[in-house]
């Protein structure tokens, strides 16, 4: 091995030491099905952790409909969509997506990570100025980095520092807001009419990520832009299939000029393995589901409400969420770390967040609500975590 990647992957020393101190959080292996239940080591354990905000992910419609999907078309494609990948399953769900999102076309990408590493760069070129929330998702970031123009960031939500970035871009050719629907770590919306209307005044590009928004807000759970009635005024809508819609891949929606100039330069597509059919198959399913049924996003937003609630009839510290993602901040690197191993210890699974997804005094627990869930085991999970965090001294756990 060459000497110095070996010295300097060794110098990566960090993940030993937290789990020599017994408090590694990460790659715990899952034994069951992605459900508000899991099985850890055997146990029972209460997921607080999961994106599978509608619970869709073990439903027997979805399950059924991947299994036929492996008896007709195999396992794989062994191709890109571009060459001999495409599948009349593809089709489909490209035009479903893109009459669910009121846009003239969509095209699937194997990820949601590959749809903003491969569209950002494909639109964008040296003579144009990216602008993004600061807070924005890594394949945002990544996407922007890849591009040849330049980027500019904004603080959080701040709709006056994101004119004063869009006055300061006036001489780029495009100005490329990019921004999540709902932000991944903070649960917040994205405050989208104010940035419609300052695109607006700047003649800038919208694009949004409703990675965390489909199955979510919006009509049937349609994502961020029909939630604010502004389907027409964004210009990409992307997202993944891995959250609410049970399964993995993602997509763009947008105008059929702009899907058919991505479909031939957005290299994350063209040049990976298009989505296997069992896959396709449980997304057209979950938007079986969610488009003939309402009770999912119903009851994901009774239970919403009622861990919103107990979060501040317990004084946690939860910023400005309004979604199924709550942080819980700890705003301690370490005691994250202890709480979270302390609550599997007790049956409850939850991630932390540490840098570099945030700031290190911005450390939290981020507890994720589920359709599924009842709200007893809420109220259980977010009693235990009161509780150890009042044992080990958080302070943000302090009553006021």
């Amino acid at each position: 091995m060459n000497n110095i990647l070996r010295d300097r992957t060794k110098k990566f020393r960090e993940p030993q030491r937290v789990e020599e101190l017994g408090f590694y959080p990460f790659f715990r292996p899952i034994e069951s099905e992605q459900s508000n239940e899991v099985i850890i080591n055997g146990e029972n354990v209460l997921m607080f952790g999961s994106n599978s905000y509608l619970g869709l992910t073990n439903h027997p419609k979805i399950k059924e409909a991947s299994m036929a999907a492996v008896k007709k078309y195999g396992t794989g494609n062994a191709g890109s969509p571009f060459l001999n990948g495409t599948l009349d399953l593809h089709v489909e769900l490209e035009y479903r997506l893109a009459k669910y999102l009121r846009k003239e076309a969509a095209l699937l990408y194997s990820t949601g990570f590959l749809v903003n590493v491969g569209v950002i760069p494909a639109i964008t070129s040296k003579d144009d100025i990216i602008i993004m929330d600061e807070f924005n998702h890594a394949s945002i970031i990544e996407g922007s980095r890849l591009s040849y123009a330049k980027t500019l960031k904004y603080r959080h939500n701040d709709m006056e520092a994101l004119e004063k970035k869009l006055k300061a871009s006036e001489g780029a050719k495009m100005k490329l807001i990019v921004v999540d629907g709902i932000f991944s770590m903070e649960g917040d919306i994205v405050k989208l009419p104010e940035i419609v209307t300052l695109a607006k005044k700047y003649n800038a590009t919208i694009m949004t990520d409703c990675a965390h928004a489909i199955g979510v807000i919006g009509e049937q759970g349609c994502g961020t832009p029909n939630h604010f009635g502004l389907d027409d005024e964004v210009d990409l809508i992307g997202g993944t299939f891995s959250k609410s819609l049970a399964s993995v891949g993602g997509f763009i929606a947008s105008d059929r000029d702009t899907i058919n100039y991505l479909k031939h330069r957005s290299r994350s597509m063209i040049f990976s393995a298009s989505l296997p059919a069992s896959n396709v198959a449980s997304v057209l399913a979950a938007l079986d589901l969610i488009e003939s049924e309402d009770e999912h996003i119903k009851r994901l937003w009774e239970n919403t409400h009622f861990a919103l609630q107990l979060c501040k009839e317990m004084n946690f510290e939860i910023g400005r969420s309004e979604t199924p993602i709550i942080p819980i901040y700890i705003r301690d690197y370490e005691k994250t770390f202890i709480i979270t191993t302390k609550l599997l210890e007790k049956g409850i699974f939850v991630n932390p967040v540490v840098p570099p997804a945030v700031l290190p005094e911005d450390t939290m627990l981020r507890f994720s609500i589920m359709a599924t869930h009842t709200k007893e085991q809420i109220q259980y999970a977010l009693e235990m975590i009161k509780k150890v965090g009042e044992q080990l001294s958080v302070e943000t756990f302090q009553p006021v």
